[in-house]
C-alpha cells in the first residue's frame, strides 16, 4: 500500500465530510464514514505536528534557541514588488 500523504488524506476527509453533510447515508454508513474521518483527521494532525517540529529544527540558531519568524509567501512578495 502506498504511503498516505497529507494531501491525499485531506482530499479523502473533505469527501467524507461532503457525504456526511448530504445526509443521504444510512446510520451505519454514516458511522463508518465518521470513524474513517476521525482516523484521517488524526493522521493529518500527526503529519502537521511532524512538519512543525522539522520547521522548528530548521529555525534553531547556533545556541539552540528557536526563533519565530512570520511565514513569508514568496509569491505574495513578488506580486507586491511588481
Amino acid at each position: 500500500m502506498a504511503k498516505q500523504t497529507f494531501e491525499i488524506s485531506m482530499k479523502q476527509l473533505e469527501a467524507i465530510v461532503g457525504e456526511l453533510e448530504r445526509g443521504d447515508l444510512s446510520l451505519d454508513e454514516a458511522l463508518k464514514k465518521f470513524q474513517e474521518g476521525v482516523k484521517l483527521s488524526k493522521l493529518c494532525s500527526k503529519k502537521l505536528d511532524e512538519i512543525e517540529k522539522k520547521v522548528s529544527i530548521l529555525l534553531k540558531d547556533e545556541e539552540g534557541n528557536v526563533r519565530e519568524e512570520p511565514f513569508r509567501d514568496e509569491t505574495s512578495e513578488i506580486e507586491a514588488q511588481g
